[in-house]
């Protein structure tokens, strides 16, 4: 199996890794507009490099991973479906609605097989939950609770270009939603504030968010989000059903402290950023791609999925932008 990566920044260079050592990939083959840092890290792996990505993909590839920066997405996943070759592609598919409906209809029109990278469905705490529900474990689900907190901002050139909080950082928690419940959300009334780096402000975006949804069969979940969490790298969502609550995340590196007298729970060092906290799960989401490669499963994750988190992204933003609810109708195609 000959695998081709484009984009070899910070996660495209861990996925380069897991792939470069996985039992089913006989050849890597990596390209990024940056001709330095993909010879570098091609150096330290020891497979080779393109010149470019076209090269790259009429290089006889058997399937094509995608992690390069946003405004490359589309474009790199219609040069691999029309090169007939399974692709795998970081979130988010295009920067708006209107382009990823664009892909999204050009891999059906072509009979393209892409996965998308929300890798929190490969996680074991996701994973679990999302089978008790099924199992009726909790009982009816009534209410959701999800948080994704940053210890820190990202770069402050990269704010203007993320596309805002909701659908940069809030799509894994739309889609985690998603997934974990087989529910769909009908209406979001989001708000947000700034508290932090006056770029976040500047770039139309907040640092700070709070989002109320409602599913389909009536729950009504709220997500929080920072990008200011101190106290370190905090991923949770929380279930609660008629007869049980369960909750992902909280185990002993979880950057809670209980003030109540005698616990000492949790005792470990908090998660420092988000690749400590789903190194497994990206690992294991590479393991996915190849088996799409290989033919034994299907995607795990389709164009079609991903827009629709990015869809309650959109309702999210509009309402925060409008100060209302807004039904995801409104947004949808």
């Amino acid at each position: 199996m000959r695998i081709g990566l484009v984009g070899v920044g910070r996660i495209g260079a861990e996925h380069a890794r897991a792939l470069a050592v996985h039992p089913d990939v006989d050849e890597l083959v990596l390209a990024d507009a940056d001709a330095e840092r993909a010879s570098a890290l091609a150096a330290e792996l020891g497979v080779p490099c393109a010149d470019s990505v076209h090269e790259l993909v009429r290089s006889g590839l058997d399937g094509l991973a995608i992690a390069a920066a946003t405004d490359a997405h589309a474009d790199l996943i219609a040069a691999g479906v029309d090169a007939g070759l399974p692709v795998f592609c970081e979130k988010p598919v295009a920067p708006d609605v209107a382009g990823t409906i664009a892909v999204r209809d050009h891999v059906r029109d072509h009979g393209g097989r892409v996965q998308i990278g929300f890798q929190r469905r490969f996680d074991a705490g996701y994973t679990a939950a999302r089978a008790q529900l099924a199992a009726g474990r909790i009982g009816e689900l009534r209410r959701a609770h999800l948080l994704t907190c940053d210890p820190s901002p990202p770069a402050p050139a990269y704010i203007p270009v993320s596309g805002g909080i909701y659908r940069d950082m809030h799509v894994h928690d739309f889609d985690i939603l998603r997934w974990v419940t087989g529910r769909e959300v009908v209406e979001a009334f989001a708000m947000g504030a700034n508290r932090g780096d006056e770029v976040f402000a500047r770039s139309g975006d907040v640092d700070e968010a709070t989002t109320l949804l409602r599913l389909d069969d009536g729950s009504l979940v709220t997500v929080q989000g920072s990008r200011y969490n101190g106290a370190g790298y905090d991923v949770r969502m929380e279930l609660a059903g008629t007869t049980g609550t369960i909750v992902v995340g909280l185990d002993e590196q979880v950057p809670l402290r209980s003030v109540e007298p005698d616990v000492t729970f949790p005792a470990g060092e908090p998660w420092p950023a988000f690749w400590p906290r789903f190194t497994p799960a990206y690992r294991a989401e590479m393991t996915a791609f190849v088996a799409m490669v290989r033919g034994e499963s299907p995607s795990p994750c389709t164009v079609e999925e991903a827009l629709q988190a990015m869809l309650v992204a959109e309702a999210a933003e509009r309402s925060r932008r409008e100060n209302r609810p807004v039904r995801l109708a409104e947004v949808a195609p």
